[in-house]
């Protein structure tokens, strides 16, 4: 991200996951049922285990998280939800990744197709975006005083592939397999994550220096974040440093 200001872009994430902390909860339950059909024994389910690792760091409580299992492998219930994934585009060509979990698929559709076609968007073909990101594993740390040696031994010994250090701004990027020997990693060395979480991180960025532009597409992102159906969307926006303290 050189070049750009990394306090601009991880800011509007921030902001908008910090707006949604009251679904933040529901989503989790999601991710924990769709990954307990396949056996609600962690130990013998990574899916599970990956759910159960976002679940405490959230502070999710423990009664939440056995009545999601549950559901999840049908003592519950059957109300069964299901990953959907839709792919579109923002103003500019801003790729964007719309993953879903939900128990209607036309309903899910209407929603997002809907919201696209508001916020100067358009819904796009299954593989016409999805090939632009890979899932990894990925940390952020706010720390003005961040050793950045100190957090490079700790992350590569646990399996990180990059670091950035920029701005008292730390990201980590790993395997998705890792996600868990980084965050133990820096948990036992006292580091404090702002987000850890696996995403779909894009292989090239369109960056925007217009100010309305860089703000409808941010709009539409928390637009389509709003919906009841969407776990999280993705994109490969990156914001100008000429631009970054004009945006909202």
């Amino acid at each position: 991200m050189a070049g750009h200001s990394k306090w601009a872009n991880i800011k509007h994430k921030k902001a908008a996951s910090d707006k949604k902390k009251g679904k933040i909860f529901s989503r989790i339950a999601k991710e924990i049922m769709v990954a307990a059909r396949h056996g609600g024994d962690p130990e013998m389910n990574p899916q599970l285990r990956s759910a159960l690792v976002s679940a405490k760091a959230v502070n999710m409580p423990n009664d939440n998280i056995e009545r999601a299992i549950k559901k999840g492998t049908g003592d519950l219930g059957d109300v069964v939800f299901e990953e959907i994934v839709y792919e579109g585009y923002g103003a500019a060509g801003v790729a964007l990744l719309i993953e879903c979990l939900t128990d209607n698929h036309n309903r899910s559709a209407s929603d997002v197709r809907m919201t696209l076609d508001r916020g100067n968007g358009n819904l796009a073909s299954s593989g016409a975006v999805n090939w632009m990101f890979h899932r990894k594993a990925h940390f952020i740390i706010t720390d003005e005083n961040i050793d950045e040696d100190m957090l490079m031994d700790v992350v590569l010994d646990a399996g990180a592939e990059e670091i950035e250090v920029e701005d008292g701004i730390a990201e980590i990027f790993g395997s998705p397999e890792s996600f868990e020997a980084i965050l133990k990693a820096l948990e036992t060395a006292g580091f404090q994550c702002s987000e850890s979480a696996v995403i779909q991180h894009p292989e090239n960025t369109i960056t925007i220096n217009d100010v309305a532009t860089a703000q409808k597409v941010m709009n539409l992102i928390d637009k389509l974040e709003d919906l009841d159906d969407v776990q999280s969307v993705h994109s490969n926006l990156e914001i100008d440093d000429s631009i970054a303290d004009q945006l909202d």
